[in-house]
């Protein structure tokens, strides 16, 4: 599976347990992703793609649950330092209007993706699931493989999002790379409706 795509996999996973109680976040009690789409945007003979992925239903629910599978590879192994950079855009008045960087939410630049997983998941501690039940790495370094989440089923508790982040329709790129060279790029492309 793509590095960049098991990175964000176990963020999202991470972050659903997680309850932030910053000033500038709402509590999303009733909220919809509509229209979830992604591709790779890296040259075609990067070493990490993302083969497939699948997630219903459509709209997804939040609170609710959501059904995934994916799969990718890898040719090479993905060690420390990987550097991700996120751009993050949202639509405003029918522009793309880039989002910066806020408390590590938005367009970001992360020096060490590798690093970032041991504050989500500190190494020893086993992968939360449903990696950990399919044997899917939640730390650096990643072998060289192919990788595949078959359908499972998660659930996706109420969030603390920035004010900022309720409503409208997003586009986010993530880069991986490596000593300055591409890795993957992934593309996702959603509109998010909340109360």
């Amino acid at each position: 599976m793509d590095k960049l795509f098991i990175f964000s996999l176990v963020v999202v996973v991470v972050l659903t347990e997680v309850n932030c109680s910053s000033s500038g976040l709402k509590r999303v009690t009733n909220a919809q992703v509509l229209g979830f789409k992604w591709k790779n945007c890296g040259k075609p003979d990067a070493p990490a793609v993302l083969k497939s992925l699948t997630v219903s239903p459509d709209p997804i629910s939040i609170p609710g649950d959501l059904t995934a599978s994916a799969s990718g590879s890898t040719s090479v192994e993905l060690s420390a330092p990987l550097s991700l950079n996120v751009t993050l855009e949202k639509e405003v008045a029918g522009f793309w209007v880039k989002v910066p960087c806020v408390e590590e939410i938005g367009s970001c630049h992360y020096k060490d993706a590798c690093d970032v997983l041991n504050q989500l998941i500190p190494p020893g501690q086993d992968c939360p699931e449903p990696l950990h039940t399919y044997g899917l790495p939640c730390h650096c370094p990643f072998k060289a493989g192919s990788y595949s989440l078959p359908q499972s089923d998660f659930y996706l508790p109420y969030m603390d999002l920035p004010y900022w982040l309720t409503n409208g329709n997003y586009r986010v790129q993530g880069v991986l790379a490596s000593e300055g060279k591409e890795l993957g790029c992934l593309e996702v492309a959603l509109s998010l409706h909340s109360n």
